[in-house]
Order: structure tokens, then C-alpha cells, then sequence
């Protein structure tokens, strides 16, 4: 008896119409960007929850992701791109900007969208694989005799985690002549094969290394993307205090270039009296010519930053920016924000938490995985093949079947290792690549290592040059103030006051100047040991952003995060205020 009824052969052809109907109809290109996104974003939600215990519900959608390309204008982009208002930002506002519109961050986030994609490929090798096929022709003979025909194959394949593949295939050949003897041909086939490896290329441990190696990377990939989320705010935070350290070195130049302005109209007056010399005066123009210039320079300087630090961002360059100054006043006014840690110490929490150390240590353990793979494509190839087939009555009913017709068979073939050149020479590759692996390890160990000893370094040199140039602050201001009494007194040149007022807005400029050093070295150096999450609000300040407590070792808790987290010539020049739009 036949699988299917002899009387009912248009069931065939209604559901092969049924499919086809469907999949023209509904596999619309939005379609399949839908489901490579809910299987890419499955991918990343998974491997990030078992790395971290949490999703962080990735995206690289952004604001043109929903409209078709044809839609979107290269004037759209101009428009865009002149966009102009003003806007005030405070540091957080820039951060959250600059995750919004960076170029950079959104090319990370593809990066790490793409790493996934090629693991999607990868898994759909070991699911089911289905094909379905049909091809349509018409012939002329060169006797005049015409015929058509179709063929059409539906099958289904899978790879095996064993090393083998399992397949399986339904054929339909229809034929018909229309010219001379018409006739026409039927016929249908099942068929179904097994092919398993039982040394060579045999076992999960090899038929899965590809898969294997491909998850991996996606974890490598996502500690990555998770490491550059923290440096890129720490980067956003220190282009935003540089920012605000030019803004602070262009009031001392405006002080500086008033005060030498003030001291050439006394000096005239003096002059008029009698009291002072033409050299005097001379020198007095050009101390005011040359702060002059300078108070230029450090604006022009200030713009080009302004500008760069915008481009950071992915701002237009015609949003003029109005920064919050309270940020770096609030820093100053606290001081340092000490780090009291032992070098050895920080090493040991690098190794707990600095992911890209991680990823060093996790491609080391993937190299010597590489050595077993190699060293197996030497053995002797046994492999054991089995298929079976069934097709129907001949010569024209398809859906018949005889299951006494089955035709099956079985083997083993074997490769003896008698030319494994290419195969000898790739395993010695292997070897030469883990040695290599070895090497680069020990380097990634020993340069971690010296970036915390450096960065320790660097933090106590800080610390003892802020309380020098404290120090020399005051010293400067008091020398300031000496030499105008002195000069008064005439006991002094007004080439004293100059060197002191020189000396002032130096001392002035290299104390801002150490602060934000300093900040940028202690953020550093938590990034390179790993304990540092910039998702805290004040995180380059406040304690509580760094996720370790550092006298006892242990991981702070989420409660602890959530506690702890709460006119003439002058008219020419702009002052200060005026730039900054206050």
C-alpha cells in the first residue's frame, strides 16, 4: 500500500503551490533582518549573562535603522551635519551623548554585533539544514520531439557533534514528451545517509572546535566592547576636564593681561608725574603685548579642543557648548582622591578583573586546544558510511511506495597515514603558534604588571608635586604682591613684578594642570587592574565606582553601589565670560 492515496496526487502539487505562495509572501527582507537581530541578540544576552550575570540589552540600532537606504539622502546628512543651536552639558550629558552619537562607540558595538553573527553561522551547521529546490525545463530534439520537465528536491542536513553528518532527501522527477510517442515519467525518491569519522576527525572535541572557538571569541568580544564602554566614558570624562582646564587657563591669561594692562596705564600716569622712565614704559607695552598674544593663543587653543572633543561626540560643529565649570571646581576644592594600594596587590585584582587580561589567559588556553586538533588530523582516517533509498512505482506513480523495494548499504572506508604532508606540517605550525601563544602571555602578564608599578608611580609623583605647587601658588601670589609694595617703595624694577606675575599664572596653570593629571593617571590605573565601572554616577571621584573594596578584597555589593551613589583694545578681545556664554 502506498504511502499516500493514488487517487489524490493534486495534494502534492496544492502543497508545493501552498509553500511557494508562503515563502514569496512573507520572507520580506525586513523579515530576515528581524530574525538575524533576535538571534544575534540572543547570543550576545546569553554569553553576557553567564560572563556577567546580567544582559545589558545590546543594540546597534540607531536613529536610521528602521528606513531603507534608498530613503535617506546625502543632503539629509549635509542638513544634519549643519545643524546648529546652543546646549548646556554637564559631564553625565556627555557621556550620554557621546554613547548616543559616537562614531567610534557605535562601530565597537558592530564589531561585537558581527562577532556574534559569525557564531550564528557557525551553530546553524550543527541544526537542521533544509533546502527545497525545484527546476523547470522544456527540450527539442533534433528529430522535431519535444518534452518538459520538472525536478524538484526537498532535503534536510546535519552536522553531528561526533564529527559525522546525517542527511536526508525527497526527489520528484516528472517528465513528458508532447511530439512523437507521447509518454511522460513519475517518479519519486527517498533517500536518507550517515557519515561518522571513528578515528580521525572523530569526537566532540574535535568536530566542535570551530563552534567552539567561535562562542569564545563572542565572550572575548564582549569583555572587550565591556572594557572599551568603561575607557570610553573615562576618555569623555577627561576630554571634559581638559576642556574645562583651558577654560581655567584662559582666565588666568585674561587676569594676566588686565593686571599688565593696568600696571602700563599707572605707569604712564607715574611718567606724567616724573616719577618713571621711558624704559620702564617700554617694557611695561611690550609684558602687555606678549600676554596679549598669549591670551590668543590658549583661546584658539580652547576652540580647537571644543572642536575636536564635539567631532568625539558626533555633535555637529555648529552646536556651540556650554560647559559646567562647578565640575572642576568641586575637584579642586577636594584635592586628590588618593588611591593607597599595594602594587603586588593590584596585580592579584587585575588577574580577577581585568578583562582584557582575561581574554590573554582564555587565547592561551585556546592555543593548546589548536595542538590536540592538529595532532588528530594525523591518525588514520576509518570512517563508516550507511545509506538507504526508496523509490516509487515505476514508471509513473509517485506516490506509491514499496517498502520491500529499499535499497540500503553500508561501509567503511579507510585513509592510512601514508601522505600527510600538509597535515604533518600544519601540526608542527601549531605547535611553533603555542609556543608563540606561551610568549605573548607572559608579555600580556609582565606589561600588566608594570602598568600598575608605573601607574603607582605616577600617582605618588602627583601627589608630591600638588603639594609643592600648592605651595608655589602661594608663594607666587605672595611675591606678587611684594614686588608692587617693593616697587612702590622703590626698592624694586618693574621687571620684578612682571617675573612675578609671570611666575603667578604659571604656578596657577601647572596646579589645574596636575589635578586633572592626576585624575586621568588614578582612572588609568583602575581600568588596567579592572575594578573600575563607569555606569556610577561621579564615578572619577566617588569610591563607590570602584567594585572592590581595596582593604579587604571583596567584591562590593549592589547595595553598597546603590547607597553610595546619590571696549579700545580690550573690546578687541573677548573676555572670559563672553567666550563661555555666562
Amino acid at each position: 500500500m502506498g504511502l499516500l492515496s493514488r487517487n489524490k496526487p493534486n495534494r502534492w502539487i496544492f502543497l508545493a503551490a501552498t509553500v511557494c505562495c508562503s515563502v514569496l509572501v512573507a520572507c520580506k527582507s525586513s523579515y530576515y533582518k528581524k530574525k538575524t537581530d533576535k538571534d544575534v541578540y540572543s547570543i550576545i544576552e546569553q554569553i553576557e549573562t553567564d560572563l556577567f550575570g546580567e544582559s545589558s540589552e545590546f543594540s546597534v540600532d540607531t536613529r536610521y535603522s528602521e528606513r531603507l537606504p534608498e530613503d535617506i539622502s546625502s543632503q539629509e546628512i549635509i542638513d544634519d551635519r549643519n545643524f546648529k543651536e546652543e546646549k548646556y552639558i554637564d559631564i553625565n550629558t556627555s557621556i550620554d551623548l557621546a554613547i548616543q552619537s559616537s562614531r567610534e562607540y557605535q562601530n565597537q558595538k558592530e564589531s561585537l554585533y558581527l562577532t556574534a553573527l559569525s557564531l550564528s553561522e557557525t551553530e546553524f551547521v550543527f541544526s537542521p539544514n533544509f533546502l527545497a529546490r525545484s527546476t523547470a525545463s522544456g527540450d527539442r530534439g533534433s528529430n522535431g520531439e519535444r518534452s518538459g520537465g520538472v525536478n524538484s528536491r526537498l532535503s534536510v542536513n546535519q552536522a553531528l557533534r561526533t564529527g559525522g553528518n546525517i542527511g536526508a532527501s525527497f526527489a520528484n522527477d516528472l517528465l513528458k514528451f508532447y511530439t512523437g510517442n507521447p509518454r511522460r515519467s513519475a517518479v519519486s525518491t527517498i533517500s536518507v545517509n550517515l557519515f561518522q569519522p571513528l578515528l580521525r576527525d572523530a569526537g566532540s572535541r574535535v568536530a566542535t572546535e570551530n563552534l567552539k572557538q567561535a562562542e569564545r571569541n563572542v565572550a572575548y568580544a564582549i569583555r572587550d566592547f565591556s572594557h572599551f564602554q568603561n575607557e570610553f566614558s573615562v576618555n569623555t570624562v577627561l576630554d571634559y576636564f581638559r576642556l574645562l582646564q583651558n577654560k581655567d587657563i584662559i582666565r588666568n591669561r585674561y587676569l594676566d593681561y588686565q593686571s599688565r594692562t593696568n600696571q602700563t596705564v599707572r605707569l604712564n600716569r607715574r611718567l606724567d608725574a616724573g616719577l618713571e622712565t621711558s624704559v620702564g614704559i617700554g617694557q611695561a607695552q611690550q609684558a602687555e603685548l606678549s600676554t596679549r598674544n598669549s591670551y590668543i593663543n590658549v583661546i584658539a587653543n580652547y576652540q580647537t579642543t571644543l572642536d575636536r572633543f564635539k567631532i568625539n561626540l558626533g555633535l555637529p560643529l555648529g552646536i556651540d557648548l556650554d560647559l559646567d565649570d562647578s565640575a572642576l571646581e568641586s575637584l579642586s576644592q577636594e584635592g586628590l582622591p588618593l588611591l593607597d594600594i599595594d602594587a603586588e596587590y593590584a596585580f592579584e585584582l587585575a588577574l580577577e578583573y581585568s578583562w582584557p587580561l582575561m581574554n590573554d589567559i582564555d587565547r592561551f588556553e585556546d592555543s593548546k586546544r589548536k595542538v590536540y586538533v592538529a595532532a588528530n588530523r594525523l591518525k588514520t582516517g576509518i570512517d563508516f558510511f550507511a545509506d538507504a533509498s526508496l523509490s516509487s512505482d515505476r514508471p509513473t506513480d509517485y506516490t506509491s511506495f514499496d517498502p520491500d523495494d529499499i535499497r540500503a548499504g553500508m561501509g567503511v572506508e579507510f585513509d592510512l597515514p601514508i601522505n600527510r604532508f600538509r597535515e604533518r606540517n600544519q601540526y608542527r605550525s601549531t605547535i611553533i603558534s603555542f609556543e608563540a601563544a606561551l610568549r605573548r602571555l607572559s608579555l600580556a602578564l609582565d606589561n600588566k604588571r608594570n602598568q600598575i608599578r608605573l601607574g603607582l608611580r605616577n600617582l605618588k609623583q602627583f601627589e608630591q608635586n600638588y603639594q609643592i605647587q600648592k605651595l608655589a601658588v602661594q608663594l607666587a601670589d605672595e611675591r606678587v604682591k611684594g614686588a608692587d609694595l617693593n616697587y612702590q617703595a622703590g626698592r624694586a624694577t618693574i621687571r620684578d613684578i612682571q617675573d612675578a606675575q609671570d611666575d603667578l599664572v604659571a604656578a596657577r596653570n601647572s596646579l589645574i594642570t596636575l589635578v586633572v593629571d592626576y585624575l586621568e593617571s588614578r582612572m588609568s590605573l583602575l581600568l588596567d587592574i579592572g575594578i573600575l565601572r563607569t555606569n556610577r554616577n561621579a564615578f572619577w571621584i566617588d569610591e563607590s565606582a570602584v567594585i572592590v573594596d581595596l582593604k579587604t578584597g571583596q567584591r562590593k555589593s549592589e547595595e553598597s553601589f546603590n547607597e553610595a551613589a546619590e571696549e579700545g583694545d580690550d573690546l578687541a578681545l573677548p573676555t572670559p565670560e563672553e567666550l563661555f556664554n555666562k
